[in-house]
């Protein structure tokens, strides 16, 4: 079996994946500008997803990359009758605020990759207890995507107000395979210091003790 040295990081690089994780935003449509990203930034990007642990190395993930406005045209679609219906689901205020916020890019973005689960024939080591872990492989995969791009001063937004099959139907997609994540990436005129939502107050970001607990809930 082949023996390699463990890499070890400084505290350097410890300190920069801190302020990348920091810095990392859910980019919408109002921010992205139209500069194409390169051949190389997607690999890198997508070369980062694989390195993201999955269950049983299972590996259960595909991509589909789409820069067609035909077929944005068809996703955005999708998103707007899902938006609408969503809306009704918020009173009062809440509603008007839902409706203002610009809560996806697809069309804006010049690259849109959407994040699909293909589960395995048969039982899958770590898999067998909690059957969920291989979608919970994805988006591991997903956050390795985000701070890939983050890194390389792009900017990804994950847009979830889609009707899954229908986007399933419009990319061709096989039968058992399930949507994750639909994605969409770009450079930006700029990154928030803070969450947009944060900003506008649509929630509050929570405190650590509120969230951590010591050996089980109280």
């Amino acid at each position: 079996m082949e023996q390699t040295l463990q890499r070890m990081f400084t505290k350097e690089e410890q300190s920069l994946l801190e302020e990348i994780l920091m810095h990392r935003r859910d980019v919408r449509g109002n921010r992205f500008i139209d500069t194409p990203i390169s051949e190389d930034a997607i690999d890198k990007i997508l070369r980062a997803a694989l390195t993201a642990p999955s269950v049983g190395f299972s590996q259960p993930w595909e991509f589909v990359l789409i820069t067609e406005k035909q077929t944005k045209l068809a996703i955005k679609q999708s998103f707007s009758e899902e938006t609408t219906m969503a809306a009704e689901l918020f009173s009062d205020q809440k509603q008007k605020e839902y409706i203002s916020l610009k809560l996806e890019g697809i069309l804006e973005a010049p690259l849109n990759i959407a994040v699909f689960y293909k589960p395995k024939e048969g039982p899958v080591l770590g898999q067998t207890s909690m059957p969920n872990m291989g979608k919970y492989s994805v988006v591991c995969a997903i956050q390795n995507m985000w701070l890939m791009a983050r890194s390389l001063n792009i900017g990804m937004g994950w847009v979830s107000i889609l009707d899954p099959e229908k986007v399933k139907t419009i990319l061709n997609a096989p039968k058992e395979n399930q949507l994750i994540g639909y994605l969409c990436f770009g450079y930006t005129d700029m990154f928030y210091n803070k969450p947009e939502l944060e900003i506008k107050q649509w929630e509050r970001k929570k405190k650590l003790q509120e969230v951590v607990f010591k050996e089980r809930f109280k």
